[in-house]
């Protein structure tokens, strides 16, 4: 594949991916994150890279107070619209996440499915995100992101895989650099019905990955300690057998950022 261009994430989103299997899961996930987090539904939560606010909306609809921050537009307008339909207690922004500048003001910061982590042009740019992590938490605040494992795609890239939902499937298509620790991410979604096509994958979303070492690294110089990492949303598995690394942090109660 050939890599996309370095702002690639600013543009090509489209409400279509409401579609995609993957966003099935969402209730379930909500579910993980409550009973993992030790959450009341008390807490103020903050979405970051939240798309078209599924995991913001189903919050709300459990009780939760959420800010929903994303850089589609389109995506913000929907969430908002679905938001006031249900006269939820969310609201969303549209906003670059380098630009947030809460300051201790949530109990609770996600970032779900991918939640733009390694979608910036740089290392020093992708840390900004961690850095929006740890300031807009109180101390004592909870993260918890779903990133894909490095660990993972040294051993397994590049492959294949397929993803099976109500209403179609997905393919997609994994490169690796282990120096740059570079992914190329490509993806064929095919409907049921429709004539099965040869799948092309000419480009690949750059995303950079992280190993679990990394991560904990990272958290560590922010006022924040990694306390579980899953492989998935069912049951601890170790990040290096898993595509998935689901990590679970926490800010440290004498943390002021």
């Amino acid at each position: 594949m050939v890599r996309k261009k370095e702002t690639w994430y600013k543009e090509g989103w489209s409400l279509d991916i409401k579609n995609q299997s993957w966003t099935e899961d969402t209730k379930r996930q909500i579910d993980f994150l409550i009973k993992t987090l030790e959450l009341t539904g008390t807490e103020k939560v903050l979405d970051l890279a939240c798309g078209f606010g599924r995991h913001s909306l189903e919050l709300a609809r459990r009780g939760f107070t959420v800010v929903g921050i994303d850089i589609t537009k389109e995506y913000v307008e929907d969430a908002t619209k679905q938001a006031a339909a249900e006269n939820l207690s969310a609201k969303f922004v549209h906003m670059d996440i380098r630009d947030v500048n809460f300051k201790e003001e949530f109990d609770v910061v996600l970032n779900m499915a991918d939640g733009a982590i390694g979608y910036l042009e740089n290392d020093a740019e992708n840390l900004k995100i961690f850095d929006v992590i740890a300031k807009s938490l109180r101390p004592g605040g909870k993260h918890i992101m779903d990133i894909m494992s490095a660990d993972y795609a040294d051993t397994h890239f590049p492959c294949n895989l397929w993803d099976m939902g109500q209403n179609g499937i997905t393919l997609s298509k994994f490169e690796w650099n282990q120096e740059s620790k570079i992914m190329l991410y490509g993806q064929n979604d095919f409907a049921y019905g429709d004539v099965l096509t040869i799948p092309k994958f000419e480009s690949g979303d750059p995303i950079r990955l992280y190993h679990r070492k990394e991560i904990e690294q990272i958290m560590k110089k922010r006022d924040m300690q990694v306390k579980q990492v899953f492989g998935n949303f069912n049951e601890m598995a170790k990040n290096d057998t898993e595509i998935q690394m689901i990590v679970c942090s926490e800010k440290t109660l004498s943390a002021h950022i």
